[in-house]
């Protein structure tokens, strides 16, 4: 039996990790879960699953979930103490709160040597160095679950990758992987949330749509792997079946292949290091036919340059590059700004940048908000 938190529980992450943990319950136990402040669906998952404790980021939401599970034995809490205490609880982490909202949860969890399912790539992006550091002192492992870093651990299967030429993340190129630029500057929220292949919450299909969540995924991949940006590599491969590969000193190549099902990482992440059914839809080869690659546009994707950019520069500059896009995203979800400007925004912060990288969680998230601030301010000089 496997003790299992979730940090994020009403999210696309958070329900597929509920699905299989109700469909194995011979197998789990929910000890946590946790929403940044939806009380009514934490509240319903919290009856439904009988996990003793549920936990509210927003602290004035709080009488709001004490309410909603009064009657039963679960524990209603809020605030980041009680988060830390959610990722705590249990011996498996699944960390899918989005943002650096995730981030202290998710350090919490490896300096008490937890087991972390590591779904929020952003704090990784923010805190990489910190987090690898702390986790080789408290003997904490991360798991990816991210379809792309997920395929890369299958494909490892345990080696080193000191034997490894290279990585390869695949990328389906979104939903504007044809358009022209001027399509883009008139593509609208709505578009951009409609992702052709998986289905996501509304911030990462956005970063689908500017292919800056494989920007963030190399540098994810760079502090789980250890391999310099130059030896990760990024294709686009709109059919969503190859999740990634590994090609090794001896010229071999190695894929994982698979429905675009999220519940395919996540089960492997639960059951490691065996495997579980997972329900999703065997992948049919006869039925797709063919895979097509191409190489990513880094003048209608400028985000893919920045990331690149960023991770060779050191320093603050990935954090720079997260908190700005997740105001730029925001700003362009609220319609305030055009889709072209979110990468505009960030590159104009990242010529900005001029920080040290922080050497605590606490100076991390300063320089975020500090970040943050200077993003808003840019974005208000934008909107329209």
């Amino acid at each position: 039996m496997r003790r299992v938190a979730i940090l994020g529980a009403t999210g696309s992450i958070g329900r597929s990790t509920l699905d299989l943990l109700e469909a194995a319950p011979e197998r789990f136990e929910l000890t946590a879960v946790t929403a940044a402040s939806n009380t009514a669906e934490l509240a319903a998952i919290a009856r439904r699953t009988r996990a003793p404790l549920a936990v509210i980021a927003d602290e004035e939401r709080l009488g709001d979930l004490r309410a909603a599970l009064a009657g039963t034995n679960v524990h209603a809490a809020a605030g980041e103490a009680a988060l830390a205490e959610a990722a705590v609880s249990a011996d498996l982490v699944v960390a899918a709160i989005v943002g650096t909202a995730g981030l202290a949860p998710v350090m919490a969890a490896v300096r008490a040597g937890r087991t972390i399912g590591l779904a929020n790539k952003e704090a990784l992006v923010s805190a990489g160095a910190l987090m690898i550091e702390e986790a080789k002192r408290s003997g904490a492992t991360l798991l990816p679950i991210d379809s792309e870093h997920n395929a890369i651990f299958q494909c490892l299967a345990g080696q080193d990758c000191d034997r490894v030429s290279r990585l390869i993340l695949t990328a389906s190129g979104g939903p504007f992987r044809t358009f022209t630029r001027e399509q883009m500057a008139c593509v609208t929220p709505s578009q951009a949330v409609a992702h052709p292949n998986w289905s996501m919450g509304a911030k990462i299909s956005v970063d689908s749509a500017t292919m800056m969540n494989k920007g963030l995924e190399l540098i994810e991949a760079h502090h789980l792997f250890g391999l310099p940006e130059e030896r990760i590599d990024i294709l686009v491969h709109p059919q969503s079946v190859i999740h990634s590969l590994v090609e090794y000193a001896d010229g071999s190549m190695l894929a994982q292949l698979g429905s675009p099902d999220m519940r395919v990482p996540i089960g492997h992440v639960l059951a490691w290091p065996e495997r579980m059914a997972t329900g999703a839809r065997r992948l049919d080869l006869l039925e797709v036919a063919r895979l097509d690659f191409e190489a990513p546009d880094p003048d209608r994707f400028p985000a893919l340059r920045l990331a690149r950019e960023a991770l060779k520069k050191g320093e603050a500059a990935p954090l720079t590059l997260n908190a700005a896009n997740e105001v730029a995203v925001e700003a362009f979800l609220a319609g305030r700004i055009h889709f072209p400007d979110i990468a505009a925004t960030v590159e104009e912060q990242l010529s900005r940048m001029d920080q040290p990288l922080p050497r605590s969680i606490p100076d991390v998230l300063a320089l975020d908000a500090r970040v943050r601030r200077d993003t808003a301010a840019q974005v208000e000089e934008l909107a329209f």
